[in-house]
């Protein structure tokens, strides 16, 4: 028996059809922590895995191999406007094609797990799965209609192409792996699969990593209070709502006691720091970046409150949001706004401020804040459902039972 994730599995005697090609495009792994998670599971249980993914950061070994999974990546551009979407995709399959190819002369592999975003991953598998018999496995990670309605404010030709794009992706995959019942139902009824051949598997936090550290008073900058963020920092996880309410809490409320801390990066990074000195709000706010595993999780462990202020749209409200599932395995009460699948993740560990009024936002904060045995109490039950019910360890089984299926799939 081996441990992966907290998980006994089964090492698998079969030496056919085990080997795995994880495909993902917009996060580096190991840092991608749903697809690492993943990948040892299937690594542990017996499968030969390789991973394709960008360059990014710290993450810039072109070849890497890590817990016996191997690692390539490779250089890719990161766009923010339409045109440079398209040059970044295709950029990304590019280096797909190459690198799959290489992998399947040295290595090979006889399943292809795509992780979107972008719905364009099919066009390797398409390739792989009808001249090679390979199978394909969608992971589904994003609702891309969705984001580019929450990016761009419409939908129009773009918004039609991407529904089509997904559903090509959904057409040729074996099976399809959702991260939550919202994804299931978008995969039966907008993408047509069949119900038996999409699998609910969410992505529960390791708890073998996440660490409660002792508190390190100096990241509250001398005030009784920590509220702290992590996460990409992008127009539609809502930073303009989050400065807004600290913009109440300092100003309106007169709070001066609290300090927040915003840790992540992304496309809105430079512009959201600019917004917070136009506003005159430096004093109560900092932005440390993309941090390692030891800062983030001294921020979350001094904080006394955190915070998902995703702007409320259909993607933000199908959506598990990865950091609220976080904030819980460290006990840390939440505030974010009511949406569908953050309820569901968080339930009453979490309050929930009325969409977009980032003064009900606020006053939540404060709530808590004022209120430690409130806090206590919901950090208790964020631990309880992480642990008993939302870990990652409840997870993998059911990703072991959705690949155990292939065997009986017909290829299309």
């Amino acid at each position: 028996m081996t441990s992966t994730s907290g998980v006994l599995v089964q090492r698998s005697r079969s030496k056919t059809a085990n080997r795995v090609l994880f495909i993902v495009e917009n996060l580096p792994v190991p840092f991608d922590r749903r697809v690492w998670s993943e990948a040892t599971t299937l690594q542990a249980a017996g499968y030969e895995v390789s991973v394709i993914c960008p360059q990014r950061d710290n993450y810039s070994a072109k070849h890497e191999v890590l817990e016996g999974i191997h690692i390539y990546r490779h250089p890719l551009p990161e766009a923010s406007r339409k045109l440079g979407y398209i040059w970044e995709y295709a950029n990304a399959l590019f280096w797909q094609f190459t690198m799959s190819a290489k992998i399947y002369r040295e290595r090979g592999f006889d399943i292809i797990h795509a992780c979107n975003p972008p719905d364009l991953i099919f066009l390797v598998g398409a390739f792989w799965k009808f001249l090679f018999g390979v199978k394909f496995v969608f992971d589904h990670h994003d609702l891309n209609p969705e984001l580019f309605e929450a990016k761009f404010g419409r939908r129009g030709l773009l918004w039609r192409v991407l529904v089509w794009l997904e559903r090509l992706t959904f057409g040729i995959a074996d099976i399809s792996i959702a991260t939550n019942d919202s994804f299931r139902r978008v995969a039966i009824q907008r993408g047509m699969m069949r119900p038996e051949r999409v699998f609910t598997v969410r992505s529960g936090p390791n708890l073998s990593r996440i660490k409660e550290l002792p508190p390190d008073s100096r990241w509250k900058k001398g005030k009784p209070y920590l509220v702290a963020y992590i996460g990409v920092i992008g127009e539609q996880e809502g930073m303009d709502l989050l400065l807004a309410s600290v913009d109440y809490i300092v100003n309106t409320r007169g709070r001066k006691d609290v300090q927040f801390v915003i840790m992540g990066s992304g496309p809105s990074l430079s512009a959201t720091i600019q917004q917070a000195v136009d506003m005159g709000l430096t004093e109560w706010l900092e932005f440390p970046g993309r941090v390692d595993d030891k800062t983030l999780f001294t921020v979350l462990s001094t904080a006394e409150v955190c915070v998902n202020p995703d702007r409320p749209n259909q993607m933000n409200d199908k959506s598990t949001m990865n950091k609220i599932m976080e904030y819980m395995a460290l006990g840390r009460p939440i505030v974010q706004y009511d949406l569908t699948e953050g309820r569901v993740s968080a339930q009453n560990a979490s309050l929930y401020a009325r969409n977009t009024d980032h003064k009900d936002f606020g006053d939540k904060i404060l709530e808590l804040l004022d209120d430690p045995g409130r806090r206590a109490t919901m950090a208790a039950e964020g631990r309880r459902r992480v642990s008993q019910e939302l870990s990652w360890p409840h997870e993998a089984p059911k990703l072991l039972h959705a690949y155990q299926s292939l065997s009986a799939v017909r290829d299309c």
